[in-house]
């Protein structure tokens, strides 16, 4: 993936000041590295007359797949190969619109302290980008830069030198020239408008992506002809978020048409007397879906497996139905943070003789848990390494043998719905795989066919009607012997 960046001077005004305004000296190379590569900064040429500023970005094709540390399982299963296999190397995307912003970030704000009048000034600029994927072809390049006073060429690339049969690619060859722009107009000028031509993004857009397109679109995005498809295509047709956006802007054309300020044109509705009713945290919807779960399961004795630092066992403490509570955990400083939690050295007897911390490993058969009306592994199993599932599977399953188990564990299906988690990323650090609805269903028959259950399934969390709940579980209850005869 390349860029180069030129301008030319005299020696009032050298070419060579674009190391200044880049923060980028032409005679030492500069590389820095990225989460998914490499990005080199050097100086084909530079000289007063005429100074070249390349970008070169080595895209590291298993590093971004593996951005969430190989734990989680995004996109549809067709899509596999093309994780690997893809334009993600050579072509501009996203990905070369945020190494600059990384890379030259002081630029793209149009601060230099060393010459500031220079930053402050347009320049003569060429721009070259050699293989630009433009969903919408080289009309489309056009309409959206010449408006911004550059003289486009965009040519297209062929699909094939040898077959010129078979037509033209979805890419071109990018050359912007202008003299009426400053370097951080055309840097801005880019950092939006090259993932707005791909039409995609390497991650999943979250809501401060609005304020990072109305930064870098003011002075020339509230105008613009084609602003409300630069606006939908930046946010990856997040429809709120470009609802959002476009509301923003048209406040900005009012306030430039009126000669004033923003908020005085924003102004027609009060300040909220009383504070917006904030949605209901995704872990307190899964407490109590599992304390609904184990009422109606009549359930007296309950373990949870997994207990973490004891936020399930304190709510079933509230619960006087709950009789007795054992948390079990690995995590010697897990159970302590629990204990200190709960209180456990000044709570009374009598609540004190219903509840119990006990380190263990799920992994591992252990009597202790023998006997109980209920289990839940609430957001467990997915900590664990797939070959070490079915060593819980018997110790929960065969040997404990609770006549209720719960389980609940994240839908990966549903992460393109949270807008603060990157692509490909689990939702945690720690999670070993997330599944499908498919996946964990499968998983959930297969378990309750070889152990002797009955399994029904209920989501937690909003039920999107495409991709599902954010949470999902299932409900493990022992077959009777009426059952297991029909079985």
């Amino acid at each position: 993936m390349f860029l180069t960046i030129s301008t030319t001077g005299d020696e009032q005004h050298p070419a060579t000041d674009l190391g200044f305004l880049l923060y980028k000296h032409p005679d030492n190379p500069f590389s820095t590295k990225l989460s998914y590569g490499t990005a080199h900064v050097f100086y084909p040429e530079a000289d007063d007359r005429r100074c070249t500023a390349a970008l070169l970005l080595e895209i590291d094709t298993l590093a971004l797949v593996r951005r969430g540390k190989g734990k989680g399982r995004g996109g549809a299963p067709d899509a596999a190969l093309a994780q690997y296999v893809n334009d993600r190397p050579y072509a501009a995307s996203s990905l070369l619109a945020v190494a600059l912003s990384g890379v030259f970030s002081s630029a793209l704000r149009g601060v230099c302290t060393a010459r500031p009048e220079r930053a402050a000034a347009p320049l003569p600029l060429r721009i070259e980008v050699p293989a630009l994927p433009a969903r919408g072809g080289p009309d489309l390049v056009r309409r959206l830069f010449e408006p911004l006073g550059w003289t486009v060429t965009a040519e297209p690339v062929p699909l094939d030198t040898e077959f010129p049969q078979w037509g033209d690619s979805r890419y071109v060859r990018l050359v912007l020239e202008g003299e009426t722009l400053t370097l951080a107009e055309a840097l801005r000028h880019l950092y939006v408008l090259l993932p707005v031509l791909d039409d995609a993004k390497h991650y999943w857009v979250s809501s401060d992506e609005v304020d990072k397109l109305l930064r870098a679109g003011e002075g020339w995005l509230p105008a613009h002809p084609e602003q409300k498809l630069i606006t939908s295509r930046y946010l990856s047709r997040r429809w709120a978020l470009t609802r959002q956006a476009m509301e923003r802007l048209e406040l900005v054309r009012l306030a430039e048409a009126d000669d004033s300020e923003v908020e005085e044109i924003d102004n027609a509705v009060e300040a909220e007397t009383e504070e917006e009713e904030r949605p209901t945290p995704l872990a307190v919807q899964r407490r109590e879906a599992i304390l609904a779960a184990l009422r109606d399961s009549g359930a007296a004795r309950v373990l949870d497996l997994g207990c973490g630092q004891g936020e399930l066992v304190r709510e079933l403490l509230k619960d006087v139905r709950f009789t007795e509570i054992v948390g079990l955990d690995v995590s010697v400083r897990a159970l302590t943070i629990a204990s200190r939690r709960l209180k456990l050295d000044r709570m009374g007897e009598r609540q004190a003789s219903r509840v119990k911390l006990v380190q263990g490993s799920l992994a591992y058969t252990d009597n202790r848990l023998k006997g109980y009306d209920a289990a839940v592994l609430s957001e467990v199993i997915e900590h664990l390494d797939l070959p070490r599932l079915p060593a819980l599977e018997y110790a929960v399953f065969g040997h404990a043998r609770p006549r209720t188990v719960l389980v609940t564990t994240p839908n990966v299906e549903y992460n393109v719905r949270w807008e603060t988690l990157p692509a490909g990323h689990a939702r945690h650090g720690d999670h070993r795989f997330e599944w499908t609805r498919a996946e964990f269903r499968s998983w959930a028959h297969t378990v309750a066919e070889r152990h002797g259950y009955t399994v029904e399934f209920g989501p937690i969390g909003p039920d999107d009607p495409e991709v599902g709940p954010p949470t999902q579980m299932a409900l493990f209850a022992i077959r009777t012997e009426k059952e297991a005869k029909a079985a």
